[in-house]
């Protein structure tokens, strides 16, 4: 599953997001998350999420 659909995320789920300054290189973060940031139903690059640690990115996958 891909992270455009705020449906299919939730709190505790486990994710591979982009970071801000990782989005020209593509490199993905794996994490658990803690917030979902983009109140949205969808968002075509992906829903905006905070991991555990505090890091903050746009989710590309789901389920590591």
């Amino acid at each position: 599953m891909d992270g455009r659909n705020r449906r299919d995320i939730q709190r505790g789920s486990a994710v591979k997001i982009v970071l801000k300054q990782d989005q020209r290189t593509g490199k993905l973060t794996s994490g658990i998350v803690k917030d979902i940031l983009t109140n949205s139903p969808s968002h075509p690059h992906g829903i905006k999420v905070r991991l555990t640690d505090g890091q903050v990115g746009r989710v590309k996958e789901i389920g590591i």
